[in-house]
């Protein structure tokens, strides 16, 4: 028995002697580098682009909206017949980038932009969406916009009155892009 023990010890003690002479790695040698900048090319496509609202136009990272007209349509007017408050409409262009794989419509305004009306000094007045107030442009404002093409839409706001300019806002999850002031009057 001891003879055995002897030998498990002895086989024990060399596979770890073999093991840890495997284990043993040694360093690459490196050199001192005095550059460590890399030039590279990156096209124009593929530089993030930062989100803004200036001059009417709203430039993301996947679509730009550009605001084209405006005007407040009263009750009964072309383009607010079903309405009983007056409107701001607002006429766009949304351009699909084509930097995003999610579909791009022009129901896009819906989501980058909110209205108030200060006009009251003890609230914000975020106003209601509107009815559509372009019937010529009814089948288009939920079309998926190809990539590098552009569709024209328009939206409406419901005003409190004709008289308070109306604060555009831009914004994303959140955070304010920009925003746009329309005189109505």
């Amino acid at each position: 028995m001891n003879k055995s023990v002897a030998s498990i010890g002895a086989l024990a003690l060399l596979i770890s002697l073999t093991l840890t002479g495997c284990s043993g790695q040694s360093k690459p040698e490196t050199s001192p580098s005095t550059n460590n900048e890399v030039e590279v090319d990156v096209p124009d496509s593929e530089i993030p682009v930062e989100d803004s609202f200036v001059d009417g136009v709203l430039t993301t990272s996947d679509l730009t909206i550009t605001i084209t007209d405006y005007k407040v349509i009263p009750v009964g007017g072309v383009g607010n017949e079903y309405g009983e408050v007056p409107v701001l409409a607002i006429w766009y262009e949304t351009k699909n980038l084509g930097t995003s794989d999610r579909d791009i419509t022009p129901g896009e305004f819906l989501w980058e932009f909110e209205a108030f009306q200060d006009n009251n000094p003890d609230f914000e007045n975020q106003l209601e969406v509107g009815l559509h107030p372009d019937d010529s442009l009814l089948d288009t404002q939920d079309a998926i916009i190809k990539a590098g093409r552009t569709l024209e839409n328009a939206f409406s706001y419901e005003l409190s009155d004709t008289i308070t300019p109306v604060e555009l806002v831009a914004g994303r999850f959140g955070d304010e892009i920009g925003r746009m002031t329309f005189n109505l009057k």
